[in-house]
C-alpha cells in the first residue's frame, strides 16, 4: 500500500484536520506495516492554474518557454503522486463554507483531460481508478452534509470525476458549538477505520 497524505489547513500545529489526517495515516500504517507514505503540505503553496498553465498543459506550445515547462513539471509532479498512491488521506478544513483555496488549486492541477479523466460517448470517465480516499473534514460551524456545507460534496464529486469513488469522511464538525461532541464523532469514525 502507498498512501498520499495531503494537508491543507492554514492553522499549523493547532489544526484538527492535520491531527486527524496523521491519525488516519497512523492507523492505516499499523494495519499495513508494509505501507509507504508520501506527504505533501498544500499550505506551502500549490500554484493556481493560469493562462500560462492552460497554454502549456491543455493546449501545448510548439516552443515552450521556461515558464511553460515549469507549469507542466509542477502539474505532472502533483499528478504523479496521485497516480502512485493506492490510498489518499486528505485534510479538509472548511473555510467560509467551502474547501481551502490551496486544495482547490491541487484539484485543478491534477484534473488533466486524457490523463486523470477522459470524455467518452457515454460521458466523462475518471482514470484514477482502484484508489480510496479518507477525508478529515473539520468545521467550526458547518455540519457535514448540511445545506451550509459546500465543501464535502464538491470534493466527493471531484474525486469521483477523477475515478476515486471509495471515499470515507471522518468529520469533526460543529467544533465552535460543542468541541467535545465534534471530536467524539471524529473518534467514532476513526475507530471504524481501525476495525
Amino acid at each position: 500500500m502507498h498512501i498520499l497524505h495531503l494537508d491543507s489547513a492554514i492553522t499549523g500545529e493547532t489544526s484538527i484536520s492535520r491531527q486527524l489526517t496523521a491519525d488516519i495515516v497512523s492507523r492505516l500504517s499499523a494495519a499495513h506495516p508494509e505501507a509507504t507514505v508520501t506527504y505533501r503540505d498544500l499550505n506551502t503553496g500549490v500554484p493556481a492554474i493560469d493562462t500560462l498553465w492552460f497554454q502549456a498543459v491543455r493546449v501545448g506550445t510548439e516552443n515552450p518557454s521556461a515558464e511553460h515547462q515549469d507549469r507542466v513539471a509542477t502539474s505532472d509532479a502533483l499528478l504523479a503522486e496521485v497516480q502512485a498512491a493506492d490510498t489518499l488521506v486528505i485534510g479538509l478544513p472548511v473555510y467560509n463554507f467551502a474547501i481551502p483555496a490551496q486544495l482547490k488549486n491541487w484539484l485543478d492541477q491534477i484534473a488533466r483531460a486524457g490523463i486523470s479523466f477522459r470524455y467518452t460517448a457515454e460521458g466523462p470517465e475518471g482514470l484514477l481508478k482502484n484508489k480510496r480516499a479518507f477525508v478529515a473534514y473539520t468545521a467550526a460551524g458547518t455540519p457535514l452534509g448540511s445545506d451550509l456545507d459546500h465543501a464535502s460534496g464538491y470534493l466527493r464529486h471531484m474525486l469521483g470525476f477523477l475515478g476515486i469513488t471509495d471515499v470515507t469522511f471522518v468529520a469533526a464538525d460543529g467544533l465552535a458549538m460543542d468541541r467535545e461532541a465534534g471530536m467524539a464523532r471524529a473518534q467514532e469514525a476513526l475507530d471504524k477505520i481501525a476495525a
